[in-house]
């Protein structure tokens, strides 16, 4: 059985928000993601590319990843309801 972004939350990285599971986004509630800011010229996906404690934490996960935290914004998980 493969971890659920409950246990883990880097396996929610990837991920839109609104397809997190109720357990899942109820475990997650409160914690910072970032999602790659929109833009005509990119039009990314909504995933999550980060998720920590804190908006620094965010930003690690990010370079730790090769990817440019000036590019994302920055914003708390909320409960599913």
């Amino acid at each position: 059985m493969p971890a659920s972004a409950a246990k883990d939350p880097r396996q929610a990285l990837g991920r839109n928000p609104d397809r997190l599971t109720l357990v899942e986004r109820t475990a997650l509630a409160g914690k910072m993601v970032a999602l790659e800011v929109y833009s005509p010229a990119t039009l990314p996906l909504r995933r999550i590319e980060a998720i920590g404690d804190s908006i620094d934490a965010c930003i690690r996960m990010l370079r730790e990843r090769g990817l440019d935290p000036r590019r994302f914004e920055y914003s708390p998980l909320g409960p599913a309801y």
